[in-house]
């Protein structure tokens, strides 16, 4: 073989040698990129911002507010992620709502109801939203108002349970379906 041929030869394998590793050091970080984006319930609910990505339905409202009620009551979390969470929860709720007590009192008894759940290894499990079409729409006095429900598969240890919230929400002057309260009810079919 002449010097020419040879040389190449082992230029094409130096170019695929190099080809080569790019490649593995590309997808070795995109292997890194991948593991750092990995988000915890609580993370993932609270990096949602409000203020941009309002939820646009009152049904969207009460998914979001029951993921938060679900990190809050499942996960463990220290008091600066309760905070964060309550303060994110207290977003959805209404003016008249959040007028019924302090950020510290519902903070505070949030915490207590917390500790509850976890000294009675209570979890909650899963949540139904009313479907779209069951959410009841009506007008009085000059508000938007919708009621739907919402049901919540509780857990203890072997033993599971079904509690159905029933929610009002009005809609805001900015057009945002808040939530106005709820009352827990019981469940059509079942005594308590």
């Amino acid at each position: 073989m002449n010097k020419g041929v040879k040389g190449l030869i082992l230029a094409a394998i130096m170019v695929l040698l190099v080809v080569g590793y790019y490649a593995y050091l590309s997808n070795k970080t995109a292997d890194n990129k991948e593991e750092v984006i990995q988000l915890t319930a609580t993370q993932e609910v609270l990096s949602r911002d409000l203020q941009r990505s309002y939820p646009p339905s009152p049904k969207e409202v009460l998914k979001y507010y029951s993921e938060l009620t679900m990190s809050l009551y499942n996960e463990e979390h220290d008091d600066k992620d309760v905070i964060a969470l309550a303060q994110k929860a207290r977003e959805l709720y209404d003016a008249d709502l959040l007028a019924n007590q302090t950020e510290e009192q519902y903070i505070r008894m949030l915490a207590e109801d917390i500790d509850e759940y976890k000294k009675e290894k209570k979890t909650i499990s899963s949540y139904s939203t009313s479907s779209s079409v069951d959410v009841e729409y009506y007008t009085r006095d000059n508000s938007d108002w919708a009621k739907l429900s919402c049901i919540y598969t509780l857990r203890q240890e072997t033993k599971l349970a079904s509690t159905q919230e029933d929610f009002l929400m009005r809609k805001d002057t900015e057009g945002h379906w808040k939530i106005y309260g709820w009352v827990v009810s019981p469940i059509e079919g079942k005594s308590e």
